[in-house]
């Protein structure tokens, strides 16, 4: 993002931790203007271009999303009011804060991180689902439509309904990465960390305690434990926060070791 919309993303995340009676229904409607100012160019450039008056920008909002709750208007207000760096930037702004406000809504005991892990890993694992969530030529409704197939017995609503935003507006990001974005949007939300831990072998309740307790000492955040089960890493642990990534695998050092042998 540039600075500008660093700003005004610290902005709007102020103005929802700010808002009291922040619901499931807000986030939802947020999202949903959030895809109806994508799907219009003309809109899009009006409420990212910062010559336009405030006023001129209420106005918008109001007489075209004039049927969602005060709260999701209030939130789309206060982020469309401030100044982004471009018109695409304007729409991470309102998915992020829209998925923050389902995760406000939820509250911090929620489990959404667990479950859109597993959801990415059952996506990952059949080609064919993933073929058809991430179709750019599919329609956005039976998109939607299959989530709900898929995680309305198994999945919170709150999970359910930042998965249903996703498939409908991916804006040429992969499946995989949306789900992970939006899982550490949530993490951070509830003030924790997602960390994806791979493994050869199931690590015990005693070991995904001391691994919890560390990484809350380094970070000073509780982590929330995404455990990946891969046979290939031989032993060790591959841990993965965001962007930084420790790789403490034995397949690691041993591809390190041929890389020094053969130099």
């Amino acid at each position: 993002m540039g600075s500008a919309s660093r700003q005004a993303l610290v902005a709007a995340e102020r103005t929802l931790a700010a808002t009291a009676g922040v619901t499931l229904a807000a986030g939802e409607q947020l999202l949903s203007a959030g895809r109806a100012i994508e799907g219009s160019a003309q809109l899009r450039g009006l409420l990212a271009d910062p010559s336009l008056e405030n006023a001129e920008k209420a106005g918008l909002i109001s007489t075209i999303f004039g049927a969602i709750d005060a709260t999701a208007s209030a939130l789309l207000l206060a982020i469309a009011t401030t100044r982004w760096s471009d018109a695409d930037e304007l729409l991470d702004g309102i998915e992020q804060i829209g998925i923050r406000a389902i995760a406000h809504s939820a509250g911090p005991g929620a489990a959404i991180e667990s479950e859109l892990f597993e959801f990415s890993r059952a996506v990952s694992s059949n080609s064919d689902l993933e073929l058809a969530l991430a179709d750019k030529l599919g329609d956005p409704a039976a998109k939607a439509a299959l989530v709900d197939r898929l995680l309305t017995t198994k999945a919170s609503p709150s999970t359910t309904a930042i998965v249903r935003h996703l498939v409908q507006s991916p804006r040429g990001r992969r499946i995989g990465a949306l789900l992970s974005g939006a899982a550490s949007i949530v993490a951070d939300e509830a003030g924790r960390l997602v960390a994806t831990v791979t493994t050869a072998v199931p690590l015990s309740a005693a070991q995904q305690k001391r691994l919890t307790g560390a990484l809350a000492a380094q970070y000073g955040r509780e982590p929330r434990l995404n455990i990946v089960i891969d046979p290939t890493v031989i032993g060790g642990l591959r841990v993965q926060l965001g962007d930084e990534v420790v790789d403490g695998t034995v397949a690691s050092r041993l591809s390190d070791l041929r890389l020094q042998l053969a130099g």
